[in-house]
């Protein structure tokens, strides 16, 4: 008995060890399963990035201004105000090794649309040249491309969102710059072929060149500088015989059959140039300045680019246009405050001018009279994220004894935004 009971302790003092091994060999590899697991989720989240910035904002305009938020004004005879959400932007970034995807909606009280959808892919040498096809913003000029929530005015100038409403269109384009370690690494070229119809569906066969050569670079730590050259080489559909064109002052007709099918040329030619410097006693100083010029293909009413599900079918007027801006930002010492001036110009048909427009005879209309903005503004810096806007516009229009209708137009703008970025 005393012998059997020996044994059966032996045992057990032999087995005890043995089984917490096995389990503590157990818990050990689940428990690194479960952190390889882990460690593959952080990994692809990484790859993942979420940003966006939201512009709640209250506007007020005369009677006869457009409003970026809220409905039209229903009474004529009276100023009006309007609040709403101008963008809520997100944005969602997937990034693996040289290639990239974006996407990035607008989520406002209008509903939900689209803005970005393309992918990136770089060169595998240096990654600072690339191939991006998809709906982007078009790589013309300076304001096209800068930020809506960094951007010092509440919109772009009336040029831009003329001849290029939603900034972005579908297409492909090439990026080359050379390396960081190379003398001319400051220097760079975006082209490529769009569809032209902006971020609708395409409506044609022709294909629209788009190309920038930019240089961006430093004067010394506290100074610097960009300069570029664009071009915009492309056509609209002519959807109907008449095709219209300015001679002596006046639209002259071609009246064709022939001329419904093809393409009046769209040519654009522009140059910015910027340069920000920074003081210790004055905080930044910045000046912006754009100029375009070029061949506009229209209607009779409007200037503005094709940015519809359907072909046109309007009569087509061809201009020469002329137009960009000068803006100039202050900040105010080291207070978080920074003042902002602005001076934009558009003339639709720079082949007529004031009482030559609209006279009988002529084909002329309001769509022939220049316009230019005065915004005045301060920005409020006030978090990290935060940003308050104010800034008023004084629109004025050329005049014309013939057009008394637009000779009392009244459009004058406030506008006070509230921007939370993330």
């Amino acid at each position: 008995m005393k012998l059997q009971l020996f044994i059966l302790c032996l045992v057990t003092l032999v087995t005890i060890p043995s089984l917490a091994q096995n389990t503590n060999t157990s818990d050990i590899q689940e428990l690194q399963e479960k952190t390889d697991a882990l460690e593959k989720t952080v990994k692809t989240l990484s790859k993942f990035k979420v940003s966006g910035y939201i512009q709640g904002q209250l506007q007020s305009g005369q009677k006869d201004a457009s409003l970026k938020v809220g409905s039209g004004n229903h009474d004529s005879d009276h100023s009006f105000n309007r609040i709403g959400i101008r963008r809520g932007r997100i944005k969602f970034t997937y990034e693996e090794g040289i290639t990239s995807a974006v996407f990035q909606l607008d989520v406002t009280e209008k509903g939900v649309g689209f803005k970005d959808a393309y992918l990136n892919i770089k060169d595998p040498w240096f990654k600072t040249s690339a191939l991006r096809a998809g709906i982007f913003d078009r790589p013309f000029g300076y304001e096209i491309g800068y930020s809506s929530s960094r951007r010092e005015s509440p919109e772009r100038s009336t040029i831009f969102q003329t001849l290029f409403p939603d900034e972005r269109d579908l297409g492909a384009m090439l990026i080359l710059q050379p390396s960081k370690e190379s003398a001319l690494h400051a220097l760079k070229f975006q082209g490529g072929f769009f569809a032209g119809n902006g971020i609708k569906k395409e409506t044609d066969n022709r294909k629209d060149f788009i190309g920038q050569l930019r240089i961006d670079n430093k004067i010394n730590k506290n100074t610097i500088y960009g300069i570029g050259i664009s071009t915009y080489l492309g056509g609209v559909y002519q959807g109907n015989s008449e095709v219209y064109t300015m001679k002596d002052k006046n639209f002259v007709v071609d009246d064709n059959e022939a001329n419904i099918g093809k393409s009046a040329k769209r040519q654009y030619f522009g140059v910015d140039g910027e340069i920000a410097h920074k003081s210790t006693a004055m905080g930044e100083t910045k000046l912006t300045v754009e100029y375009l010029f070029g061949k506009q293909p229209g209607t009779a009413s409007s200037t503005k680019s094709p940015n519809s599900d359907a072909l046109p079918t309007a009569p087509t007027y061809i201009r020469n246009f002329s137009g960009g801006y000068v803006m100039f930002v202050q900040d105010l010492g080291r207070s978080p405050l920074a003042a902002v001036v602005k001076f934009d110009w558009y003339d639709p048909n720079s082949k007529i001018s004031g009482n030559e427009v609209g006279k009988s005879g002529s084909n002329t209309s309001s769509a022939d009279l220049s316009q230019n903005t005065w915004g005045v503004g301060l920005l409020w810096n006030a978090y990290k994220n935060v940003r308050v806007q104010a800034y008023y516009e004084f629109n004025n229009y050329e005049k014309s004894e013939h057009l008394s209708s637009i000779r009392d137009k009244k459009t004058d703008v406030f506008t006070l935004r509230l921007q939370y970025k993330f």
